[in-house]
């Protein structure tokens, strides 16, 4: 898998500047308000021939009792624990202070790389003697940043790239599939993983919430090469009063954001919870390919309807996601676990499809004449084209005379033509609508 960069330091120091520069656009917010950035940020970005991922936290406040700094705070070390090298951002103005001191002991002892860099540094000339103050951290040789102009940037990356591992054992990983199992407490992740692997490699017990890291294992069968991620069970945020638990839950998301195929697992037993419809959502909105499976399906008492049934109650609950596939499997005796790999494959494949811009608008033009374009007090929508932009999921630009008149149910009814014509079964669709002035800016 590709290194990851954690961007860390307490907060305003300047962290979200340099991720901005760092990614070369504004992905993060950066306002001169301390707690601005609440969540971790992702963007790819590459140097020297090296492709790496950074991540942007909120600032570390070490001792808090402020909620949202508190959450901050935990972000932030789930980042620590799952970077590859730490970039520790100081600044010069207020020098060293008592809680840079925390975040560096913190950081110490994550046993991480780290590379200590002391921002705002934004005048050309001699170097500011305050800077030989930062080496009182212990954290090695600070490096001058200018995030605001970009002075520094380079020596930072340079730097980094010393931890990260040949390229070659990157490869390795590059064409495996990440597979993440999702879901409540107790539906049986980890028991499906065993059943994988054929061994006791994650444990397994009957007590909610055994599972408390995002556990990755490497594993190559007939179908292809995996690397399954098994995650503990989500709670609803308000059973959620054990910090260990909080962390469990924030990794569960981590895994949802780095992997390729969510593996969302239901209980056959009770069917969509409140908890399973929130769970399946996080792996919606990040936008990544899905395969719903009913585990424990040697429990229920069934006949000839059985199946059809929960199928259409689950349709129902998770109507948000009718295009992901649902597979009735038992880690118990393992009916239907090696289908898993083959549907993975499929839909990870879809998730990955481009489709050229000629085709789209053969389908545009038909789905037109079949359905016209809705109209308003005499004024009626024009679609002049469109193009996909991005994979992971499909997304498609669509360019029309006026976004007010291009209603949700015709966006619903243009994605079910693309699906029909096309498939992408199990990977959501994004639709982006531009009129046709706002075209240079895409």
């Amino acid at each position: 898998m590709r290194p990851l960069v954690a961007i860390v330091g307490r907060p305003n120091v300047g962290k979200s500047l340099l991720f901005n520069r760092l990614a070369g656009q504004r992905l993060s917010i950066v306002e001169d308000t301390p707690g601005v950035t609440r969540d971790r940020l992702y963007a790819k970005c590459e140097w020297s021939g090296r492709t790496f991922d950074i991540v942007d936290t909120g600032g570390i406040e070490p001792s808090t009792d402020n909620e949202i700094l508190a959450f901050m705070r935990e972000q932030a070390l789930i980042a620590i624990d799952t970077a590859t090298v730490v970039i520790f951002v100081g600044d010069i103005k207020s020098g060293v202070t008592a809680a840079d001191q925390e975040v560096a002991d913190m950081l110490q002892r994550s046993g991480k790389p780290v590379v200590l860099a002391v921002n705002k540094m934004d005048s050309v000339g001699p170097v500011d003697p305050d800077i030989y103050e930062f080496y009182s951290l212990g954290l090695g040789d600070p490096i001058q940043l200018s995030a605001l102009h970009g002075h520094g940037t380079g020596d930072i990356l340079d730097e980094c790239l010393k931890y990260f591992p040949p390229a070659d054992e990157e490869d390795a990983d590059g064409d495996a599939v990440k597979l993440a199992f999702i879901g409540k407490p107790n539906v049986g992740k980890s028991s499906i993983v065993n059943r994988i692997l054929g061994e006791e490699r994650v444990i397994v017990s009957d007590v909610a919430g055994t599972t408390r890291d995002a556990v990755d294992t490497p594993f190559e069968n007939s179908f292809g090469k995996y690397i399954l991620i098994d995650t503990a069970g989500m709670r609803r945020k308000s059973r959620v009063d054990d910090r260990v638990e909080k962390f469990s839950v924030m990794r569960a998301q981590l895994a949802i954001e780095r992997c390729d195929v969510c593996l969302i697992m239901l209980d056959a037993r009770d069917g969509v919870t409140e908890q399973d419809t929130k769970v399946a959502g996080m792996a919606h909105e990040a936008g990544r390919a899905s395969i719903i499976l009913v585990n424990k399906w040697d429990l229920v008492d069934k006949d000839g309807k059985t199946m059809d049934k929960l199928k259409a109650d689950i349709r129902r609950d998770l109507s948000f996601m009718p295009y992901a596939p649902i597979l009735f499997v038992s880690a118990l005796t393992g009916q239907r676990v090696d289908r898993i790999f083959s549907m993975a494959n499929d839909v990870n494949e879809q998730a990955n499809r481009r489709i050229t811009t000629g085709l789209l608008n053969n389908v545009l033009a038909d789905a037109q004449a079949r359905v016209q374009p809705p109209s308003d007090k005499g004024r009626r929508l024009k679609i002049f084209y469109m193009t996909q932009v991005s994979t992971r999921p499909p997304t498609f630009v669509v360019f029309c005379n006026d976004s007010e008149l291009f209603h949700f149910s015709y966006q619903r009814y243009l994605e079910n033509q693309i699906r029909s014509v096309f498939g992408l079964e199990g990977t959501p669709i994004r639709l982006i609508i531009r009129e046709r002035g706002e075209r240079e800016d895409t």
